[in-house]
């Protein structure tokens, strides 16, 4: 046999060897694309048990037996379809910061602000068909300076985690009574309505979201952009507040590009991976 016949015979055995080799691997491991959809299906069942029983790794399966896709495979989407048309993998897109990191954000960066209406609208209800009102309940907002009612959602404990908020920031102003302005009056809690110049509904709508003063407040929509395009970002209110509401659950408005610094808003899955870091550091 010639020697370069042989050679070659060789090599292809090699080859192919090494190539069934790697096709096997590849069967037995994830790639991570599913890997990270894990741990943030993870995140979701973690942050909202009464409702989310488990996942697939590509499934999120609700306790009443609903599957509902994780990622509906489109990539690399633009900024407006991210917002008009997401999926729930979508929704974490961007990371949101707790304390001062994440401040003024950079172009497009709106930890929270993209939401997959159908998963919220199965949690709290069609408001349009009167099905978030009927889990409203009225609470004390700030009830050792002033006090005034108002209504929030009792699903995932919305109700009792802003109940504890307002016991916080009533001591908060104990100390430092010039924080009241930022707090009071409050502009918002339910209300079924969309978002300002969107189709989309606000988080006001499932009773799972509150405006602070107005007053104290900056909104993107209320700016201009400046000589590079970008809208600078604006804020007046205090880290302490923000924190105080970080604590319990809440995201905070203030660290979008596109701001809305009056704004908080329930979303525990996003908070997961920085408390979780936290905790171990502790240890």
């Amino acid at each position: 046999m010639n020697w370069r016949i042989a050679c070659l015979i060789f090599a292809g055995i090699v080859l192919g060897t090494y190539a069934q080799a790697a096709e096997k691997k590849q069967k037995m491991s994830p790639s991570f694309g599913e890997i990270k959809n894990s741990k943030l299906l993870d995140r979701l069942v973690a942050a909202y048990p009464d409702f989310l029983r488990s996942h697939d790794g590509k499934t999120l399966l609700w306790k009443d037996g609903t599957a509902m896709l994780f990622d509906d495979g489109r990539a690399a989407k633009p900024f407006d379809q991210l917002l008009n048309a997401p999926d729930l993998q979508d929704q974490f897109y961007a990371s949101y910061k707790r304390g001062k990191i994440g401040l003024a954000p950079v172009k497009n960066i709106d930890p929270g602000r993209i939401r997959f209406q159908p998963f919220f609208t199965k949690m709290y209800g069609d408001c349009q068909k009167k099905q978030v009102a009927q889990n409203l309940k009225t609470i004390i907002w700030l009830p050792g300076h002033g006090g005034r009612k108002v209504r929030v959602t009792t699903i995932n404990n919305v109700a009792a985690n802003l109940q504890k908020i307002s016991l916080e920031l009533d001591k908060l102003l104990d100390k430092q009574p010039g924080m009241k302005k930022y707090l009071s009056p409050m502009s918002g809690t339910y209300n079924c309505r969309k978002i300002a110049g969107t189709k989309r509904y606000s988080v006001h709508a499932y009773g799972a979201a509150v405006d602070i003063n107005v007053k104290q407040a900056h909104y993107w929509r209320w700016s201009k952009p400046g000589k590079t395009g970008l809208y600078p970002w604006r804020n007046n209110i205090p880290l302490e507040i923000v924190e105080i509401f970080e604590r319990h659950g809440f995201i905070w408005g203030g660290k979008w590009y596109h701001y809305d610094t009056m704004h908080f808003e329930y979303r525990p899955e996003l908070l997961t991976a920085a408390s979780s870091k936290k905790r171990k550091k502790q240890k």
